[in-house]
């Protein structure tokens, strides 16, 4: 029997592979429009994945926008994961805004400010 580890990474991963080509090719949605996907993180009962997501503007208009967008279409891309993947029950999706390019982002900002200085 499979570890359950496993099975939950490769949901996870194929979720995230799916939704991102659900938005590019289903969603009409243009608060979505230039979305990434960066991750998934599906609960070890499978009855949720948290999917983070991440977009190109610093604007909080833009990023409450793609929030909104996303979550009037959490229907719509529930039920195509539903058809696309092979399980009992497809999980309840929550979307989140990843943080961690923006850290990223703003770390190489401040990090170039101090060798500027030197």
């Amino acid at each position: 029997m499979p570890d359950k580890r496993y099975r939950v990474g490769r949901l996870g991963q194929e979720i995230q592979k799916e939704v991102s080509d659900i938005l590019l090719k289903r969603v009409r949605d243009p608060r979505v429009e230039g979305i990434t996907i960066t991750g998934v993180d599906v609960t070890g009962d499978l009855q949720q994945a948290t999917i983070f997501y991440s977009i190109l503007s610093d604007k909080a208009s833009d990023a409450s926008k793609a929030q909104t967008g996303l979550e009037k279409s959490s229907g719509l891309i529930r039920s195509e994961l539903g058809s696309r993947l092979n399980i009992f029950k497809t999980p309840e999706l929550i979307f989140e805004q990843d943080r961690s390019v923006a850290y990223g982002s703003r770390i190489d900002q401040l990090l170039n400010d101090l060798r500027k200085k030197e």
